[in-house]
């Protein structure tokens, strides 16, 4: 029973009521002071740790430039962000166990330094010709205190790609984490330049070693393994002058939604990432005409292609544990240009 009489209780409520009365002025006041502060935009100030994603990167128009196939990162004018100096982990891969193809340069690159600082051990392929790429990369990785592994050689050999999982697997001890990255992409203005060995080349290097690769994994990948593929804006919306490339890329995006399904069962995701113009070796070593790589990126909506390092979270995100939901999906980075 309540010592409280009714008038006690109502004198009680009346105060409360009357002080929250007396504080609401003064938070009207602070709600309004907020509102009244800048915000971003033209006539506002920036918040601290917001940044421009119109102005974070160089724009186009760039120096005009062309690298003998494949083409070295280094020797860019600018030179790509990969993510050396900004990529911070968190040991969300920790104790994984990495083989990313194409991981001299480019996405590939950006996904071996992010890897290894989130705590996994990488194992990197490459062609010869990008082994001063490589070695960068192999320095990362192993400055960030993790196990890495550099394997050159030509995707297009079915048996060195088979090679290629046994030695990233006997180097790093085991296997959970498949990026098949590495890609050809040569322009040419017509079908009729395109030669049969021209098309078979890069149908091997896109198609041809993941189906390879995948194989020569799978008995290695184990429930809560990941797989992912580098598809493009191009599987979506193809380019006149890159006919063969952008097949090659609608295939890539077929087979990750394929092997999710066939995998799935299996407890091994499979997933891909779908860049829009990101500024790598691919577009100045025969990818895209000089003329186009000037003005590279610039009808993107932001103004300008991306960098390798912005796509660096969305290969860890298809890979760590807290993604395991997400299979048969793929994520896009295209600077607003949609798709997917």
């Amino acid at each position: 029973m309540s010592d409280q009489s009714p008038t006690s209780s109502r004198r009680k409520a009346i105060t409360l009521m009357g002080g929250s009365l007396a504080a609401a002025p003064v938070l009207l006041a602070a709600n309004a002071a907020a509102q009244a502060q800048p915000q971003d935009g033209p006539s506002g100030v920036r918040r601290p740790g917001i940044e421009d994603p119109r102005n974070k990167y160089p724009k186009p128009p760039f120096a005009g430039q062309q690298q003998p196939w494949p083409g070295l990162a280094s020797n860019m004018n600018p030179r790509p962000d990969h993510g050396e100096s900004s990529y911070v982990g968190s040991g969300r891969l920790a104790g994984r166990k990495a083989l990313i193809t194409g991981g001299d340069s480019g996405m590939g690159r950006a996904a071996a330094i992010a890897y290894a600082r989130e705590g996994a051990d990488v194992a990197i392929n490459y062609l010869p010709a990008e082994e001063s790429d490589a070695r960068e990369v192999v320095a990362l990785i192993r400055d960030a205190g993790r196990k890495a592994v550099a394997i050159p050689g030509d995707l297009r050999d079915e048996a060195f790609c088979r090679r290629l999982v046994d030695e990233a697997v006997g180097g790093l001890g085991g296997l959970d984490i498949v990026v098949c990255n590495a890609g050809r992409q040569q322009s040419h203005g017509s079908i009729l330049d395109i030669s049969t060995e021209d098309f078979d080349a890069t149908m091997k290097t896109n198609i041809y070693a993941p189906f390879w690769i995948i194989k020569a994994a799978l008995p290695h990948l184990q429930p809560g393994s990941a797989i992912i593929g580098t598809t493009s804006e191009q599987a979506y919306d193809p380019s006149p002058d890159l006919y063969d490339y952008a097949q090659t890329k609608a295939a890539t995006m077929n087979y990750v939604k394929s092997l999710a399904k066939q995998l799935g069962p299996k407890g091994i995701r499979v997933n891909g990432v779908a860049p829009g113009p990101i500024w790598t070796p691919l577009q100045i070593s025969g990818g895209a005409p000089e003329g186009k790589v000037v003005t590279f990126g610039a009808t993107a909506p932001l103004g300008r292609p991306g960098q390798p390092a912005e796509l660096a979270g969305i290969y860890v995100r298809l890979a760590e544990s807290d993604g395991s939901y997400t299979t048969g999906n793929i994520y896009g980075a295209g600077g607003g240009q949609g798709n997917p």
